[in-house]
């Protein structure tokens, strides 16, 4: 059994949208009534790609391309603002991802929050959180995300091993990863995440544990630990390293081995990924119909059975092309590229969404949402359950630690006929496969 097969992060995946005819936001905006909702801007822009990087970003791109970006995001902004205006539209959180968003300048950071602020209407005690990386990452740029109340700072460092640095084709020294954690910490952000991969060639699990035990000198309160996945379209794999996760084998070892180390040192797991430093219990987080409104190129938006986005595109020509129409846009209000969830895939989605992060699916908030058991529309669920691999715990479906360990090997078990030809069908038109 290979353990890493799809990260399932979101459900559908992008590649299973289609282009949209007919659809308005207007139809659906309704869904961003009230408070509760989540909004992200997508920044695409890099200083270089690594070599593992699928998400939709470009390098190399100057000033006036940034400028060109945000004068986009503005008008994009100017529309929704007055699209959700009569329903007196709240945001809890607002995420800022790419891409590396302190790619740009002082000047254009401190733009870009007064755009937000200018157009949306925030919760008081909103989650903020935006990316950086080592090489990004300075005192001006910092002070600006304190003084625009910042509370998560997530920081791609991946190793402290020059060697499997430069496998990943990253572009930062081990040095300046640790100037930046430290220079982090003198801010005093409410949470700073660092990000670390396994499954690096070369890579040992002493190496592994190594770079772990550097990171926790600097006292983060997230740890997110991600298998290397070779994708199609990303540097490595147009070097001819494809294979996806290159060793299964010994990447699981090195997560197990990461993840007990991590566990002995009091962070808490909340995922495969995901490990957290606190000593409070976990608690249920409703993430099934969540509403979140992007904003920029690359970014995706769910509406209740809407969701839209960018067409997918990896590569740096397929992406710039993307970002060429984004700018031509004039009106942000119709949507172009997307899916329409009918109920089951909705049902997927919510099984989706909380079975792969603890404490898991609450049985009765499903019947409850869906007037249906969630075995009963998921026998799957059953054959989980005699394997070993998910409990029931306090009313939870709750994954076990191997459960655990397999998550990239369980979440795409549960992805529709429908929903997987659609992927297929994508992988084959655009060469993927």
């Amino acid at each position: 059994m290979n353990p890493y097969i799809q990260y399932m992060y979101s459900y559908p995946h992008k590649t299973a949208y289609r282009t949209l005819t007919g659809v308005s936001l207007k139809d659906y905006v309704r869904n961003l009534s009230g408070k509760g909702h989540g909004l992200y801007l997508h920044l695409p822009f890099c200083r270089t790609k690594c070599g593992y990087c699928n998400l939709f970003s470009v390098a190399g791109q100057g000033t006036e391309t940034v400028d060109r970006y945000l004068d986009t995001a503005e008008r994009q902004s100017r529309q929704y603002e007055m699209l959700a205006a009569p329903w007196e539209t709240e945001f809890s959180a607002l995420v800022i991802g790419g891409g590396t968003p302190l790619l740009l300048s002082p000047d254009q950071l401190e733009r870009m929050f007064c755009i937000l602020e200018s157009h949306f209407s925030f919760d008081k005690k909103r989650e903020l959180v935006i990316e950086t990386s080592p090489n990004e990452t300075n005192g001006e740029k910092l002070k600006i995300l304190k003084q625009a109340g910042v509370t998560r700072v997530s920081m791609g460092i991946q190793s402290f091993v020059e060697e499997e640095l430069h496998t990943l084709k990253r572009q930062h020294s081990i040095d300046r990863a640790k100037a930046a954690l430290e220079l982090l910490g003198t801010f005093d952000f409410p949470c700073i995440n660092v990000d670390f991969i396994y499954g690096i060639p070369g890579q040992t699990v002493k190496s592994l544990l190594m770079s772990l035990k550097e990171a926790l000198a600097y006292g983060p309160e997230e740890i997110f630990l991600y298998p290397l996945y070779v994708k199609p379209g990303t540097g490595l794999w147009q070097e001819g390293k494809g294979g996806i996760v290159l060793d299964p084998d010994y990447a699981l070892l090195q997560y197990r081995e990461a993840g007990a180390y991590l566990r002995s040192e009091g962070y808490r797991q909340d995922s495969m990924r995901r490990f957290v430093r606190s000593k409070n219990p976990r608690t249920y987080s409703e993430c099934g119909f969540g509403t979140s409104l992007a904003l920029g190129c690359g970014g995706r938006s769910y509406l209740g059975a809407l969701h839209f986005c960018t067409p997918y595109a990896v590569t740096g020509a397929e992406c710039l092309k993307q970002l060429k129409v984004y700018e031509n846009t004039t009106d942000f209000t119709e949507i172009t590229h997307g899916i329409l969830l009918n109920e089951e895939e909705q049902k997927r989605r919510y099984v989706i969404r909380h079975l792969l992060i603890r404490p898991g699916l609450m049985l009765l908030k499903y019947q409850e949402q869906f007037k249906t058991y969630a075995p009963d529309d998921f026998p799957i669920l059953k054959d989980f359950e005699e394997r070993g691999w998910i409990c029931r715990e306090d009313g939870y479906l709750t994954l076990t630690e191997e459960g655990l360990s397999l998550s990239d090997h369980l979440g795409p078990l549960l992805i529709s006929e429908t929903v997987r030809q659609k992927m297929e069908e994508w992988e084959h038109i655009h060469g993927r496969t």
